[in-house]
């Protein structure tokens, strides 16, 4: 292996990528599209620039790890069987009739039965890397139809596994009895990997994230942080389990520990650069000249397969008793072929499936992958259509974020007088400090509480950015404070900005960065000391004025 050709690799990917995704931005489109289209046009069925995958696409799948550790750390236990038989049912009886139909198309058209029941298999998937990845663009996640697309995603995972053996041993020639055996042992090897990870994040990094030499340094919690998120990955797929059922799981039990916003927005600029070389090695699959030249085959091919999940999963939705407009959306953001359906085909090509049908495969996913964050961005207009007898103001509760109006960045003496103040005022306070004990303290004294650094914007989201009325940034240091104010203009520009300045000679730098209001430290102690002085003052001039 040439670690230096697969570097300029990687580095080719990631600067076409970023023009390319910069370019559809430009023009309001998803930036995934440009990623995708950038392997595409840089693969070794193209201009060739790139012309290896292999090594640069085992690289960037731990992207898709890190989305699901980065998911995992948003979610809890709670929040998760919340989601309920709906979810489950409808999730499982998409895979199992997915699977069925697409078998039977394909036995209709000529395939044979293992071959069949592996285009079963490949159809059955849908992309978590690419819907997650635009439903959190959207700032999506958290809604209603995002969790149900999450929840479907998860049971999707989950089933990679079994049907990676199956069609394994279809394509070896496997017996049914040699099937089950590998489910069961797999099984038998998630349930240890799940024990060993509650164990480490649920008891040994949260410790180790508060300790003070770990608090003190903002290098170590970093690096406790990516090898938190990329060693769940690794430890999963050493031991034979999906990396990003793995990776979301460790996510999961770290959720509840109150350095998990933080952890995330740690790792989210690692998490984002792998995913970009993700999309850019999915591009390098396709063959544009193939697809030119079975145009009608992959158009129609590409319809079918979109119409048709989206169909499956609505009527599997519905069955278990999701609302229509729910059932709609979702089952319209699930419509393509997914990442692991590479996999399985790749497992097939050549034993199961032919090379055409092989090529028909990987054209489509990566078509149905650009046709993705429009699907997404048209769900809920089409959602709208089946709801129209509602007025906007009835909506499902469930679906309405609450507004945090109030958001205090530092709990020092400063930060505590503030939040008291605007509690006073009936707002609801939420503080942000990276020091867990202020956060805690925080949460005691009955506001809302989020452990992290300010000057990340996950974590200021996290804390309700978006919607809030007023940000008030009591830190003692100038760069932080202008780098905060700075970001808080820029993600929220509706909201006030109060800033604390210990010193004079700040007022001017904080006004250039955007903030509001600047309070003068140095002023307002003066003009403190001169009233207690005419205080103190008071006493004895009345008294000489009663002697007189």
């Amino acid at each position: 292996m040439d670690i230096w050709r697969i570097l300029f690799d990687v580095v080719v990917l990631l600067g076409a990528g970023a023009v390319l995704g910069g370019v559809f931005e430009r023009f309001r489109q998803s930036a995934i599209v440009g990623y995708l289209l950038a392997g595409v046009l840089l693969g070794p069925n193209a201009l060739n620039v790139v012309a290896e995958s292999d090594e640069v696409l085992a690289v960037s799948e731990l992207g898709v790890a890190l989305l699901l550790f980065v998911i995992g750390l948003e979610f809890s236990w709670k929040r998760l069987r919340g989601m309920g038989r709906v979810v489950l049912g409808g999730g499982v009886l998409q895979i199992v009739v997915t699977g069925m139909v697409a078998s039977g198309v394909a036995s209709a058209v000529g395939f044979g039965a293992r071959a069949s029941v592996a285009v079963g298999a490949i159809c059955a998937l849908s992309s978590t890397a690419c819907v997650l990845r635009v439903l959190t663009a959207r700032g999506e996640v958290g809604t209603v139809r995002g969790e149900r697309t999450l929840g479907i995603l998860l049971v999707q995972d989950m089933a990679v596994l079994p049907l990676v053996l199956v069609v394994s041993v279809l394509a070896e020639g496997g017996s049914a009895q040699e099937v089950s055996w590998g489910v069961l042992r797999t099984a038998g090897i998630g349930l240890v990997l799940v024990a060993a990870l509650y164990l480490i994040f649920n008891h040994l990094v949260p410790r180790l994230l508060e300790t003070r030499p770990v608090h003190g340094n903002r290098e170590l919690p970093l690096l406790i942080a990516v090898v938190s998120g990329l060693g769940s990955g690794v430890a999963s797929h050493a031991v034979g389990v999906s990396p990003a059922l793995g990776a979301f799981v460790a996510g999961l039990l770290l959720a509840e520990s109150p350095v998990a916003v933080q952890v995330r927005a740690d790792i989210s600029s690692l998490k984002t650069l792998l995913l970009t070389l993700f999309f850019t090695a999915m591009g390098m699959l396709s063959d544009p000249g193939w697809i030119a030249d079975h145009a009608l085959l992959v158009g129609s091919t590409v319809l079918l397969v979109v119409v048709g999940k989206a169909a499956i999963l609505w009527a599997g939705l519905r069955l278990f008793g999701a609302r229509q407009r729910v059932a709609v959306a979702t089952a319209v953001c699930l419509g393509q072929l997914g990442e692991f359906s590479f996999v399985l085909a790749a497992i097939a090509r050549g034993r199961l499936l032919s090379e055409t049908t092989f090529m028909l495969i990987v054209s489509v996913t990566v078509i149905t992958m650009i046709l993705t964050p429009y699907l997404v961005g048209f769900a809920p207009l089409l959602a709208a259509r089946f709801i129209r007898h509602v007025p906007p103001k009835r909506r499902d509760p469930d679906e309405q974020q609450q507004g945090v109006p109030g958001i205090v960045i530092g709990f020092g003496p400063a930060g505590r007088a503030t939040s008291e103040r605007l509690a006073e005022s009936g707002c609801h306070v939420v503080v942000v400090d990276e020091n867990p004990g202020a956060a805690q303290d925080a949460h005691k004294l009955g506001y809302g509480s989020v452990t992290g650094d300010g000057r990340y914007p996950e974590v200021l989201e996290h804390a309700g950015l978006t919607v809030a009325t007023v940000v008030v940034v009591t830190v003692p240091t100038l760069d932080t404070a202008l780098q905060i104010v700075r970001l808080v203009r820029l993600q929220a520009p509706e909201a006030r900005v109060l800033v604390r300045a210990r010193f004079h000679t700040w007022l001017g730098r904080l006004r250039e960065a955007g903030a509001h209001v600047v309070v003068d430290e140095e002023q307002e102690v003066g003009r403190l000391i001169a009233e207690a002085y005419e205080e103190f003052l008071a006493p004895a001039e009345g008294a000489s004025a009663t002697t007189a």
